[in-house]
């Protein structure tokens, strides 16, 4: 393995990972996503995602996009986060300019046709009613909402008012600002050289000036909800609080916190719990972190009469983690190096990991995870205990 990092003289970052396996993944990202978004904006970066496999100038059938990669043996996606949109394919690696070609025609290059538009729309309302319907899912959206003022606290993919609203012109207005050289990255990883990647990038990019859109100011709170559905037999709990941000040093102890607390079969939630007393079938906890904010997250699902206990429970878990052992502590630290040893034999795992930690300072920091990880103290894990302002949203009969 052998990781290179270059900025072209046009502003766009290209990140490399070479290793021996007989597939590589591409994948393009452009710095925008949900939290550069106004209120009247949400959902555009999304609506822009969508847009971008329905056709170029090059490509003006939908499915030549997808054709092209699929009948290599690859496949091609993208996601939308709050701070990134990325467009990504993996695939033999023999077949790098073809899926360099693809994905920076979509990325630089769609038409948004105008016959798209309002399909696609549509689609997306589909989408949002998917997750609504999926009450584990939808739930973690409405707590972003308990914690964070609008415009953040609105969520990626927007409403269904917003959506219907926006026009061609404004996504494509968007589009041309944003997705610039200078405001994406390039992540390669796989069995290809570091020229060759070079070489194409040079010859796909698109030379073009744009302006970064601001993030606007990210608003904390902290507020309860609850969302009635009749149809539901489980009751549906999410605590929630803030943590440390993915670009401060603390995030390795949130990590290494939530995996004692809530990951996997033999944390103390699930055996508290689950195990010991019977009250869920799913109890975990997780984080969010990105470079401009960050919060932890427990997830439990249960019998509506006993909700109040398992919010009781899941909180004296929390304030116990003061109180933590080093050996718990060192085990953790297996744990957590085990998981990301485990998830680097993928490339399109890596890629992702590198594009985070290229957003939130220098890619170069995914390959010392180790060192950070071994350096976080008891002392660190028992000041993130000491939090006790949690927001709970429920969704329940």
């Amino acid at each position: 393995m052998k990781f290179t990092k270059k900025v072209l003289d046009n502003g766009l970052t290209i990140l490399h990972e070479r290793r021996e396996v007989p597939v590589t993944t591409v994948m393009l990202a452009v710095k925008h996503g949900g939290a550069n978004e106004k209120e009247e904006e949400k959902g555009m970066s999304h609506y822009m995602e969508h847009l971008c496999f329905k056709g170029t100038k090059k490509r003006p059938l939908k499915e030549e996009i997808a054709g092209e990669i699929e009948k290599k043996g690859g496949i091609i996606n993208a996601f939308t986060t709050e701070e990134s949109t990325a467009y990504f394919t993996k695939l033999p690696s023999e077949h790098l300019e073809i899926a360099m070609d693809v994905i920076f025609d979509i990325f630089f290059n769609p038409t948004f046709p105008e016959e798209e538009i309002e399909r696609e729309g549509n689609v997306i309302i589909e989408e949002m009613k998917m997750i609504e319907d999926n009450p584990a899912r939808y739930i973690h959206d409405k707590l972003q909402e308990s914690l964070y003022e609008p415009p953040f606290g609105m969520g990626i993919i927007g409403t269904r008012k917003g959506i219907k609203s926006m026009t061609r012109e404004q996504l494509l207005k968007k589009h041309r600002k944003t997705y610039f050289p200078a405001n994406s990255i390039l992540v390669v990883v796989g069995n290809n050289n570091f020229s060759d990647v070079l070489e194409l990038a040079k010859k796909f990019v698109v030379e073009r000036n744009g302006e970064a859109d601001p993030v606007p100011e990210i608003k904390l709170k902290n507020e309860d909800g609850y969302l009635k559905r009749k149809d539901n037999n489980q009751t549906n709990i999410v605590l929630g609080v803030h943590f440390p941000k993915g670009s401060e040093k603390e995030r390795y102890a949130a990590e290494l916190f939530s995996a004692i607390l809530g990951k996997g079969m033999s944390s103390k939630l699930f055996l508290e719990v689950r195990e010991k007393r019977g009250l869920v079938y799913t109890v975990k906890s997780d984080i969010d972190l990105k470079k401009r904010f960050g919060y932890f997250v427990i997830y439990a699902g249960t019998d509506p009469s006993k909700s109040d206990e398992v919010i009781k429970v899941c909180k004296e878990e929390f304030a116990k983690m003061k109180k933590i052992t080093q050996k718990e502590l060192d085990e953790a630290k297996v744990q957590l190096i085990g998981n990301r040893h485990i998830a680097s034999e993928g490339c399109d795992e890596v890629a992702v990991e590198l594009l985070f930690e290229e957003i939130i300072g220098d890619a170069k920091d995914y390959y010392d995870y180790e060192k950070r990880i071994n350096a976080v103290i008891l002392e660190d894990i028992k000041e993130l205990a000491k939090k006790e302002d949690f927001s709970t949203f429920i969704i329940g009969p």
